[in-house]
C-alpha cells in the first residue's frame, strides 16, 4: 500500500481521504442509529456488496449517491458551506 501510496498525485491522497471520511462517517451515522450494511443495503434497494463497496472508502461514491445514502439515514453526511463575498474576496461561514 506504501507503495501504492508514494505514486498516487495530491489530488488521488485527497480523494481517497476524503471517500475514508465519508465513510467513516456513515458508519457513525449507522452505528447511532442501530443499523447494519445488511439494513442499509435494504433502505436503498441495493446489494450488501454495493454497500460494502461503498462503505470500504476506496470507491469513488458519486454526489447521486451520496444524497441516496443522506436520504436513506435522514441525516447530513457531509457539509458544504457556502461563500460569501466581502470586498471583493471569498469568505467561507
Amino acid at each position: 500500500m506504501d507503495e501504492i501510496r508514494q505514486t498516487m498525485t495530491p489530488e488521488m491522497k485527497r480523494q481517497m481521504e476524503l471517500s475514508v471520511q465519508i465513510a467513516n462517517r456513515i458508519y457513525e451515522i449507522m452505528e447511532e442509529k442501530g443499523l447494519s450494511q445488511k439494513n442499509l443495503a435494504s433502505l436503498l434497494g441495493k446489494t450488501e456488496t454495493e454497500v460494502s463497496r461503498w462503505l470500504s472508502g476506496t470507491h469513488n461514491m458519486t454526489v447521486a449517491t451520496i444524497a441516496k445514502i443522506t436520504t436513506a439515514l435522514d441525516t447530513n453526511i457531509i457539509r458544504v458551506t457556502r461563500s460569501r463575498r466581502r470586498n471583493g474576496s471569498a469568505t467561507n461561514r
